[in-house]
């Protein structure tokens, strides 16, 4: 053996020292990259992962879309089904999403019921699509009080590298873009709905709009859709989200506050990302 081979530590002796150091000490290790005004993954603090959708990958779902950004990936089929609507909102259907965060899409999940953050994340979905109005319920109903169409709005994590919020929320808004019912009417004499089987008409949206996250380490350095290896280790993280005419829809935090010229900063960040979006 050379000398030059034992002074000289090959490169992957060197990148396994590094995933070592990561595992043992991961706020240190990533301090170490933000000193440097760079990410571990090689992105600027504002610089977003590349986005791709592609509309209508699976066939037996009414409407589906999988979404890949970054390296993580979801897939979302919608499904629906004829229901009775609620006593009190006899034009109104339903709108049901959930996400599923299964033990194949990382090692940070285990197999069996729904984890705490896929419940979490569900709930924070169906809040955002509440909140933005994205499809009247009325345009659900087929006859008032009688039926009423419910769209199972589903995700299934495939790859998980973090901000499964707002990779979701584009898999469901794109798969919803994408469903088609069929013409269905209801006769008031044998109280059954028949289906046509040839004509579909598309659900119809009332606005586009996308998330934005962001996580915030140490008051001061705002980095823009974190990964999985990042968003443990943010102080806060703070999501918005906006229409495509600039109008804000909601913003969330957890983890603590944030100054008021940070959030407009994320806030203008996130008008610039739904545009790039909508493109």
């Amino acid at each position: 053996m050379s000398s030059s081979s034992v002074t000289n530590p090959s490169a992957a002796d060197e990148a396994l020292r590094a995933q070592i150091f990561q595992r043992l000490h991961p706020r240190v290790y990533l301090e170490r990259f933000i000193a440097e005004k760079i990410r571990p993954d090689g992105r600027t603090f504002d610089e977003l992962r590349n986005v791709s959708v592609n509309a209508g990958s699976i066939s037996t779902a009414d409407g589906s879309a999988l979404v890949r950004m970054g390296d993580t990936t979801i897939v979302c089929g919608v499904k629906a089904e004829i229901a009775e609507p609620e006593l009190d909102r006899p034009e109104q259907g339903f709108l049901v999403p959930n996400i599923d965060l299964p033990a194949i899409c990382s090692p940070k999940f285990k197999p069996g019921p729904p984890t705490e953050e896929a419940q979490v994340l569900s709930d924070r979905l169906n809040e955002a699509l509440v909140a933005s109005g994205v499809l009247s319920l009325s345009s659900l109903c087929i006859h008032p009080g009688k039926a009423v169409w419910t769209l199972y709005v589903d995700c299934t994590c495939i790859n998980y590298d973090g901000n499964a919020f707002d990779a979701a929320l584009l898999a469901m808004l794109s798969a919803l873009k994408n469903t088609t019912l069929p013409k269905a009417t209801y006769n008031e004499e044998t109280g059954r709905t028949t289906c046509s089987r040839k004509t579909r008409l598309p659900v119809q949206l009332t606005r586009n709009f996308a998330s934005t996250s962001f996580g915030v380490l140490d008051t001061s350095h705002v980095l823009s859709d974190p990964t999985a290896f990042e968003e443990p280790l943010m102080d806060v993280t703070l999501t918005v989200i906006v229409d495509d005419r600039g109008e804000l829809i909601s913003t969330t935090e957890s983890g603590g506050t944030i100054s008021e010229d940070t959030l407009l900063r994320c806030i203008n960040r996130a008008k610039e990302r739904t545009l790039q979006l909508k493109d």
